[in-house]
């Protein structure tokens, strides 16, 4: 008796398989990305990620152009496509791995973070982070709306500025429906922001005087990415360094409730922008709002708050984490287009220039009246 495959599970391989060349590219990249980032961790991998996938994207634009699809193949040659028919072969993987390899470092990001290490910060630094917080999305609101950012990009970069850098892209890469256009743009805006954050706070903070403590707080709050908040912190001092990393950690924290703040925000513009279909939303439960991987990423981050997680993974686990976003930012950079990112203009640069010296600024005001100079 012969036995015959269903034609769901048939669709679902050749799905799977479809998705091969995309991923395998930018999982090739993502290594790569990630040996440059411990060479240069100032720039850190994300960002080389993406701007060798932008390279890539732009090599297979090039050579398509030059050989068309459907062109004939000089007798001889090894090679069974065009760097068209490449470009488009490798399309749907990138967006699997600029998409759901994305979450899924977020997902492994939780496992670095502790609900312990809020209680560790101290009461007292608690009211400049969320300070910093709040005024860093109020004022992406504003500014946003006075410079005319498109919604997606204003929210990731509001966010990214606000709470973590790439991870808090991530997160809310899905709930606001971003385009690879405005992930790239809004990453390379955080990481040109943290390099120079890199190098003026550090000579700043001592024309200032701040204690190892107040410089901590300062680069955590102020700061993004973990690599570059790394970098300033240890420049000023170790125990600065350590401080910064731990007010970062729990800085990260803030994504689960903006995340979910986002998510109702964007249901009820659906729901206001398509009145037909308002009765149905409304008796959509809340917790359907909540990203699978959100919930994963608070489980993750719960385990190790319990001790579930041993010691000896945090370092497998935080460089698993790191892979995982340069292949993920690897497949967004593959999927952009250098002409689409020069259509942005620089007002979005600038945009994220002005929340950076706000939340600097706003963190330093905040430790004067908090008593922690």
């Amino acid at each position: 008796m012969t036995s015959v495959a269903r034609p769901g599970v048939m669709a679902t391989l050749g799905d799977a398989r479809g998705l091969l060349p995309g991923v395998a590219v930018a999982a090739a990249i993502g290594a790569v990305a990630t040996a440059l980032g411990t060479v240069v961790p100032v720039v850190g991998a994300p960002v080389i990620a993406v701007l060798l996938g932008l390279l890539a994207r732009t090599v297979l634009d090039r050579r398509g152009t030059a050989v068309p699809v459907g062109s004939a193949v000089p007798v001889g040659s090894a090679a069974p496509l065009g760097f068209a028919d490449a470009g488009t072969a490798i399309h749907a993987g990138s967006r699997f791995a600029g998409r759901h390899v994305l979450q899924a470092a977020v997902v492994v990001l939780g496992t670095g973070l502790s609900v312990r290490s809020v209680l560790r910060t101290g009461v007292a630094s608690l009211p400049v982070m969320l300070g910093t917080l709040a005024l860093c999305l109020v004022a992406a609101w504003l500014l946003g709306r006075l410079l005319r950012i498109p919604d997606p990009l204003r929210t990731l970069i509001g966010a990214g500025t606000g709470i973590c850098g790439a991870s808090a892209i991530a997160a809310l890469r899905g709930v606001v429906a971003a385009d690879e256009v405005s992930v790239a743009y809004a990453v390379s805006t955080i990481v040109v922001y943290n390099i120079t954050a890199t190098v003026v706070f550090p000579p700043v903070g001592r024309l200032l005087g701040l204690s190892q403590h107040a410089f901590g707080l300062w680069a955590g709050t102020a700061v993004n990415d973990t690599s570059s908040v790394v970098a300033t912190g240890y420049a000023y001092g170790a125990a600065a360094g350590r401080y910064a990393v731990t007010v970062k950690l729990t800085r990260a924290l803030m994504i689960i409730p903006v995340v979910l703040g986002v998510a109702a925000r964007t249901r009820r513009a659906e729901r206001a922008a398509d009145p037909v279909a308002d009765r149905a939303a409304a008796r959509t439960p809340l917790w359907r709002l909540v990203p699978p991987f959100l919930v994963l990423f608070l489980l993750a981050a719960s385990a190790n708050s319990t001790g579930l997680i041993p010691a000896g993974w945090q370092g497998a686990l935080a460089r698993l984490a790191g892979y995982l976003v340069a292949v993920a930012l690897a497949g967004v950079g593959l999927g952009v287009r250098v002409a689409e990112l020069r259509r942005a203009g620089l007002r979005p640069l600038l945009f994220g220039g002005l929340l950076s010296v706000l939340v600097a600024l706003g963190s330093l005001g905040l430790q004067a009246l908090t008593a922690n100079w």
